[in-house]
Parts: structure tokens; sequence; C-alpha cells
């Protein structure tokens, strides 16, 4: 039996670190499901591990594309099924972490299932359905989505807008979505949750922010202005220096507003993590507690 060990959690709960303990551990590798750290020009604004942390155990999906490349959660699934298939040849387990909710259940059951919109996608959604009517939105399912087009009401917005945000949101039909079943796998899952009081969370949060800022944030999200309207970019952390770059708000203000928007971003995660997958929890420098639980459901360990 091959082994699935996956490490979700918010920002700032340590799931890095959790997740080179086990890799050295179980002497396997660790896939990275944060759909922000594939990009190589994103690195202090996605919190990516250190060149020491990279060191420690082999990773994938971390620096592999650019900001200029598209990628979706469908190419995700597929490249990441390809890198499990070759670490399970030598190994009998390996590590997926993440706070990318629909990239980790993409992994684990397939997307055969309705994923969640994040409010970005639905707000472009929105401003543009506004702006250009039903017609805008028919022609863009003629584009995205032909064979959904086909069936769904012409004129009930709603129901267009929603796949819309699908298709927008994944780079997938919507209509690829309706089959609503679970993909088998042939690794079974073991899914372990980080979790914190929301007051400690919170203060990570902050202090984490302002190492980032240190570290040079700004700068990095200057060097990425060009790129600002892409998907990957709307992002907490580049979001608030472009719009002070505009001088739509002063750089203390945009400090502070990824600080809340990274809080707020925090809870939106807890809430995915709560709905969906078969979590259990426990705190972060809970190692021992963790390697106990996994030896419990891993008959064959290491």
């Amino acid at each position: 039996m091959k082994y699935l060990i996956v490490i979700g959690g918010a920002t700032a709960t340590g799931k890095t670190a959790l997740a080179i303990q086990l890799a050295q551990h179980f002497n396997t590798a660790i896939l990275s499901a944060d759909s922000r750290q594939f990009f190589r020009e994103m690195s202090i604004g996605t919190a990516k591990p250190s060149a020491p942390e990279l060191a420690a155990a082999k990773h994938y999906f971390i620096d592999n594309l650019s900001i200029t490349e598209d990628y979706s959660v469908g190419d995700f699934e597929r490249e990441a099924l390809s890198v499990l298939d070759k670490v399970f040849k030598t190994k009998d387990f390996a590590i997926v972490v993440g706070g990318s909710g629909l990239y980790l259940r993409a992994v684990c059951e397939g997307l055969d299932i309705f994923p969640e919109i994040s409010p970005e996608t639905k707000d472009m959604v929105a401003h543009n359905a506004e702006e250009g009517g039903l017609a805008w939105m028919q022609q863009q399912l003629h584009l995205l989505d032909p064979e959904y087009l086909k069936v769904v009401d012409l004129q009930n917005p709603a129901r267009m807008r929603r796949a819309l945000e699908v298709c927008l949101e994944t780079g997938l039909p919507y209509s690829s979505f309706r089959q609503n079943s679970k993909a088998i796998r042939p690794f079974a899952v073991i899914q372990i949750l980080l979790d914190l009081p929301r007051a400690v969370l919170y203060e990570r949060i902050n202090k984490r922010v302002d190492q980032m800022i240190g570290q040079g944030l700004e700068a990095e999200a200057h060097a990425l202005l060009p790129y600002q309207d892409k998907p990957a970019l709307k992002t907490v952390g580049y979001e608030e220096f472009f719009a002070h770059f505009k001088g739509e708000i002063s750089l203390e203000d945009a400090i502070l507003k990824i600080k809340q928007h990274s809080r707020n971003y925090a809870k939106r995660q807890a809430t995915w993590f709560r709905k969906h997958g078969e979590w259990t929890s426990f705190h972060p420098e809970a190692y021992r507690k963790i390697l106990e639980y996994l030896n419990t459901h891993i008959p064959q360990k290491t």
C-alpha cells in the first residue's frame, strides 16, 4: 500500500516545517500544493520555503513556473499524479502540503467536484457581467464551455455566472465538473490539519507580514507591476502594493491591509477545511502526537 500524507491548514500555521520533518522521517519527497509558490517571481509574498528548507527535503512544484505562464488546477492535478507515480516507484510514502484547498482536493479526489471560487474571481465575473450583460456571459461560455452553453438557460444570468466562475477559477469547462464523483486513487490518503487558536494565528500572521516587509516585499511587488493582471497576482500581499503604487493608498495603509486581508484569508481557509475532507487536527508543535497518529494508520511504517 502507498500512502499520501496531506498537510493542510491556514497560512502561517507551520505547514512547511512539519512537512520537512515528516519527509525526513519517512525518507520521501514533498509536493507543494500552494498555488502561488509555483511561480519563480513570487517568493517573499508567498512565504516559500527557504534555501535551507528546500535542501532539507526533495520538493516539487516550487519555482517550476514563470508568472508569464498560464497554469490551472487541472494542470496541477495531472502533473502531481505523474510525480506521485514516480515517487511511489521507490517510496511507500509521499507528502503533499499547502493551504490551497482546491489543489489539495484535486490530488486526493479529482476534479469531478465543484470547486470553491475565490472572491477575486467572483468579483471579476460580477463586474464584467454587469458591464456586458447576458451577451457577454453567452460569448464567454461559447469560448470556455460550448457544451454547457447548449444546455444552460440563456436567460438565467445566475447559472451562467456560476459556470463562468468555475471556468475562470480552474481553467477547465464547467461541464467537466458535473459528474460529481470522487476519482479512485492508487494510494491511501491521510489528512493532517494544523490548527491554532485564532488570536495566536492572527499574531503569527501579523509578524509574518512584518518579516516579509523587512525582506523586501515592496520591491518584489514593484517588479511584478507589469504583470498585475495575471490571475496569480490577484493575491494578498501584491494587490495592496499595486494599489499603493497607483497612489490609491499610503504605504502604511497597504501594510495594514495586507495584514487584515491575510487574516481574512486564513479565516476562509479554516472554513474550507471544516467543510471538505476528513481532517484530523493537531497543534503545529505536536510532532510526536502527529507521528503516533500516522503510525496507527500506517501498518507498514519505515
